[in-house]
């Protein structure tokens, strides 16, 4: 975090052996699509998210069938090495579920209520309070996840008649944000009542327009001290749901507020679910809040930069870089800081690729057909030929062995932080 944005301090809760707020790193999260009956299908799915680097998955339970499935799906991903913290989903008949079947509540790390759908009426406290409890007797965290579309309408009722009996009534937007942040925390105040750590507690408040979002987390943000979730929710396909996402959470993240994040895209049809995980971890390197993977630096191309080679090269090694870090996190400590450039012509070619760790300037239209390469702020060798994108990739990879491999001494920060513009020049 920024030394001028101070993050905003939360109590800490721990899922499985992941912590989130306090001064836990701020968590990337996500959910499978997949019917949670369908255990080798759910399997599949949460090893390729925990993969691509999500610290906890979200499942759905919402049959019977379902929350029989769940200690399955957590045997199996055991038997595969993958220990990713599993979070069940409940709506309408969680109480049920984790009633009878508590196996399925033994096998989470945490459990997601939605106070809007735990039932109305006589029903709702009790429903809630079979939750909380089954939380308590497993000693399961509980993220209370409140949803614009899904909000107690009894709550909205009687909020509605509150605000038209004032002299200055709101209007009915500031009215249904307020509601999304008091469902929120009478329910936390309800779960503690009941006997519910408060140190075993998250909240969210998700809605799918930007700028509310940014409101009810800036209010949310000032009357409690859980750690808050972060999402915009339905948040939509490609870049839309991308642009809207980074919108929303870069604002709320700059000014200190969340410990989780959760970038819930449409996918394609049999797209990729492992895009949203790879959307929140960019974001938050983008931003200097984590480190994930290597990143690229490319330019965008223009007239100078006629062929398309910088491109495919600059996709080549970030696609590259990103396969690599199962292996490298573990066998090269830091590596995820590194900064690697694939420029396209002179004009910011040679400036850019001082700039980073280790960059290529590729020739651009008109331009002698050779590629320097720098290294550590340093010219080290010029390529050429038909073979540039194999030999620059073992270059990565040596530099990768060399600077990274245990016992190395390394910089504290990058060459963007400490070398000034002018040593470029």
């Amino acid at each position: 975090m920024f030394e001028n944005t101070p993050r905003r301090r939360s109590r800490q809760v721990r899922i499985g052996h992941v912590a989130v707020g306090g001064d836990a790193p701020i968590m990337v999260q996500s959910m499978t699509n997949t019917d949670t009956e369908d255990v080798p299908g759910t399997i599949a799915q949460v090893a390729a998210l925990a993969r691509a680097g999500s610290e906890v998955v979200r499942i759905t339970v919402n049959t019977m069938e379902a929350a029989r499935a769940v200690p399955k799906i957590r045997s199996g991903l055991d038997a595969m090495g993958v220990s990713v913290p599993l979070v069940g989903d409940f709506h309408f008949n969680g109480h049920k579920l984790l009633t009878e079947v508590p196996d399925c509540a033994m096998a989470l790390a945490k459990l997601r209520i939605n106070p809007g759908n735990v039932g109305h009426g006589s029903k709702r406290d009790d429903q809630f309070g079979a939750m909380i409890e089954a939380a308590i007797k497993f000693d399961k965290p509980v993220r209370i996840g409140v949803n614009w579309g899904s909000l107690d309408p009894e709550l909205i009722a009687r909020m509605m008649d509150e605000n038209a009996g004032l002299a200055m009534p709101k209007d009915a937007d500031e009215v249904m944000r307020e509601a999304l942040i008091v469902s929120a925390l009478e329910s936390a105040a309800k779960a503690e009542e009941l006997g519910l750590a408060g140190d075993k507690i998250i909240l969210s408040c998700k809605v799918s327009a930007v700028q509310d979002l940014i409101a009810v987390y800036r209010n949310l943000a000032k009357r409690c001290d859980y750690p808050l979730h972060l999402g915009l929710t339905e948040a939509g396909m490609g870049s839309k749901g991308i642009v809207a996402s980074t919108a929303a959470l870069s604002v709320l993240l700059q000014e200190g507020i969340g410990d989780t994040i959760r970038i819930s895209l449409t996918p394609e049809p049999n797209g990729d679910r492992t895009r949203e995980v790879i959307v929140g971890q960019e974001i938050l390197q983008t931003m200097g809040l984590r480190s994930f993977t290597p990143m690229v630096a490319a330019c965008p191309g223009c007239g100078r930069t006629t062929s398309t080679y910088f491109q495919e090269l600059a996709e080549k090694i970030q696609s590259y870089l990103r396969n690599q870090m199962p292996v490298w996190k573990t066998r090269f400590p830091g590596v995820e800081e590194m900064h690697v450039a694939v420029m396209g012509c002179v004009v910011n070619g040679p400036g850019e690729s001082k700039l980073a760790d280790i960059g290529i300037s590729l020739p651009g239209s008109g331009e002698r057909p050779v590629a320097p390469v720098y290294i550590d702020g340093e010219k080290a060798v010029t390529l050429k030929g038909d073979h540039i994108a194999e030999e620059f990739q073992a270059l990565v990879d040596d530099y990768v062995q060399r600077t990274y491999a245990p016992g190395v001494e390394r910089r504290t920060k990058s060459r963007r932080e400490e070398i000034p513009i002018k040593a470029i020049a």
